[in-house]
This record gives C-alpha cells, sequence and structure tokens, in this order.
C-alpha cells in the first residue's frame, strides 16, 4: 500500500510552481535565489545535501519537498542504504528533539505553577 502517489505529486508541484510567482514576483525569486545558493561553497556534493535535505523533509512532514528530493536524490545517485541512513537520522532526531521539548514543557509547567 503506497501513502500517496509521489510522482503525481512531483507533477502537481512542478505545474503550480508559477502560480505563486505570478501573485509574489518577489517571494518566488527570493525562493529561487536560497535555492540556486544551495551548495555554492561546494563543500558538500549534491548527494550529501539531498540526503540532508530528505532528513529535514522527514522532520518537517513536508509531502512536497520530500517528493522533489526524492526524485533529486535519485538524480543524484543515492542508494536505498544511504536513503535509510538518511532516515534513522531524521528518526532519531525527532525523538531527542521531543525528549527536549518534553522538559522544556516540564519546565514552563513547573514555573507557571509557582508563579501563581
Amino acid at each position: 500500500m503506497a501513502f500517496m502517489n509521489w510522482p503525481d505529486l512531483l507533477g502537481t508541484l512542478k505545474r503550480s510552481y508559477n502560480r505563486l510567482g505570478e501573485t509574489n514576483p518577489k517571494m518566488l525569486e527570493a525562493y529561487r535565489g536560497v535555492a540556486a545558493a544551495q551548495g555554492s561553497n561546494g563543500a558538500l556534493d549534491a548527494k550529501t545535501r539531498e540526503l540532508i535535505a530528505m532528513a529535514v523533509a522527514v522532520t518537517t512532514r513536508c509531502d512536497g519537498c520530500i517528493s522533489s528530493h526524492a526524485a533529486a536524490a535519485v538524480k543524484a545517485g543515492a542508494t536505498e542504504a544511504e536513503m535509510s541512513d538518511a532516515m534513522g537520522v531524521a528518526i532519531a532526531l525527532n525523538a531527542g528533539a521531543a525528549y527536549v521539548y518534553s522538559l522544556r514543557a516540564m519546565e514552563a509547567y513547573a514555573e507557571l505553577k509557582n508563579a501563581a
């Protein structure tokens, strides 16, 4: 069972890409500038950048990002094992982030309880 038709989503995103630009051209220009600047210092190769992007896409729960960067990861030569490792990093980060923010929530609760 598939969660989503990823090729269809990617196609929809590509067809809809300019729609925002028609009403907000400065925003689209700025977005394109950020995307173009990615990797401009050459320290990371395209495959590594796409594996990072996939982990970030998972942690931010962005289906559009997942479809775009999965296609780019395939094009950059990422293997299934590399994708699996990147997903492991995303899973570990989310668990770690939930733990850290749980501590913050407990601290907020205690401080607000004491202030009441």
